[in-house]
């Protein structure tokens, strides 16, 4: 019998609580980077539903989805963003101070085309990358990054250390959501983790998500939404220690955290996080509540602010088809009636259709040669890199809708 493509949990993945509270459904909804070639074919849909664990209090996703079927082929390529390569250099000066100025060896967990790692082979270290896209992990090593295509845990590891040796820089990126079992990458990456080392978690902020409306980053592919409280306790439980926290820009904005195996001191940065989730009660369920509501309320509002600007125009673009605009066109009800398109820069997902919402994904290039009279900006994190690039590129500066963060606003309008 062929396995189910996802599986309803009973119980918190991570402390193995028996009571989860629905927070937010989302709908039945398409994988996110289920995008097809042509509408003839069937894209299978799963629940989206975001709950909590009343035991532990983190907050998770009903279902899992197998990850292969999420992960052996991918489509989004850190390279493709010019921001996320200026900050390549930034991650890369600040994890090198933690260490000491310098390192030998570098391994990053979930690498993608390895444009993290290329910052450091540039600083003079050797660099290794695991993930598990097929697809990209050869494209990487091709490019002179060498790339194991393999899911990291423990195992992956330890071959790791065998072959390479120990690593002085550790680093896993927006990749610890993403797995069903959290504490095999963080056991992996102690296995790594050379004795003077540090190692760096890099993971969507929770007080963020929940301040700012982030509900777009709901989606299959991730499925936690980690308070920093969180991380820290599952690094404890692999004998690491969390010592520093650094903000960064990615996802709309996310923490680093920064930890070794020897115990250090706590900075002033990381004391000062701690305070500000107890303050804003991440710890309870009323926090998560109140945002369920809002988000309700903000899907109302932003759908009625595009369909106005739909009735206002002959041509309206989406730019980004991103997993988390997937997310905002699925629960929003968005399709062809109110977008024309969506741009995006990826050449893996030029010609197919968004996941669900069936809009046609055009390389901009081919979008902008008859100008829209609106865009909606899908990728919203990526606000000024993708205004500056269609006002440079392409000498367009008309109306722009920013669903999110916070509330729906129209840019720019004359």
């Amino acid at each position: 019998m062929a396995q189910a493509l996802s599986r309803k949990i009973d119980r918190c993945r991570l402390c193995g609580g028996q009571h989860l509270e629905t927070i937010l459904d989302l709908g039945s909804q398409p994988p996110a980077n289920s995008l097809r070639s042509s509408l003839s074919e069937t894209v299978p849909t799963v629940p989206l539903v975001l709950c909590r664990c009343d035991a532990c209090g983190v907050v998770q996703l009903t279902e899992t989805i197998q990850p292969e079927f999420l992960f052996s082929q991918y489509v989004w390529v850190t390279g493709t963003s010019k921001g996320a390569q200026a900050y390549s250099q930034r991650f890369r000066d600040e994890m090198l101070k933690r260490v000491g100025g310098k390192a030998g060896f570098a391994v990053e967990v979930a690498s993608n085309d390895g444009t993290f790692l290329r910052a450091f082979k540039e600083s003079g270290v050797k660099v290794l990358g695991v993930d598990p896209a097929q697809n990209i992990a050869a494209k990487a090593t091709a490019d002179g990054i060498e790339t194991v295509a393999e899911f990291f845990g423990i195992d992956a590891a330890r071959k790791v250390s065998a072959k390479h040796g120990k690593a002085q820089v550790v680093f896993a990126r927006n990749v610890l959501p993403h797995v069903p079992d959290p504490r095999d990458v963080i056991a992996g990456m102690s296995e790594c983790l050379a004795d003077d080392g540090v190692g760096a978690i890099e993971f969507h902020r929770a007080d963020t998500i929940v301040r700012e409306l982030h509900y777009d980053s709901i989606y299959h592919e991730h499925f936690f939404y980690y308070a920093l409280r969180d991380v820290e306790g599952m690094l404890n439980q692999t004998g690491l220690t969390a010592f520093d926290v650094m903000p960064s820009p990615i996802s709309g904005g996310s923490w680093v955290v920064y930890f070794a195996r020897t115990k250090r001191p706590a900075t002033a940065a990381l004391a000062a996080a701690r305070a500000n989730e107890i303050t804003l009660g991440l710890d309870k369920a009323e926090g998560w509540r109140a945002f369920a509501t809002k988000c309700m309320a903000h899907r109302d509002a932003f759908t009625k602010m595009l369909r106005e600007g739909r009735a206002m125009s002959k041509r309206i673009l989406g730019y980004g088809a991103s997993a988390r605009s997937s997310t905002l066109l699925n629960y929003c009800g968005i399709g062809p009636k109110d977008l024309d398109g969506v741009a995006d820069k990826s050449d893996y997902k030029h010609d197919k259709f968004t996941a669900g919402t069936d809009l046609p994904i055009i390389a901009p290039e081919k979008a902008f040669k008859t100008p829209p009279d609106r865009v909606v900006l899908l990728a919203w994190n990526f606000t000024d890199e993708i205004l500056d690039d269609m006002e440079t590129r392409f000498g367009w500066k008309g109306p722009v809708l920013l669903p999110l963060p916070g509330d729906p606003k129209w840019i720019r309008e004359s």
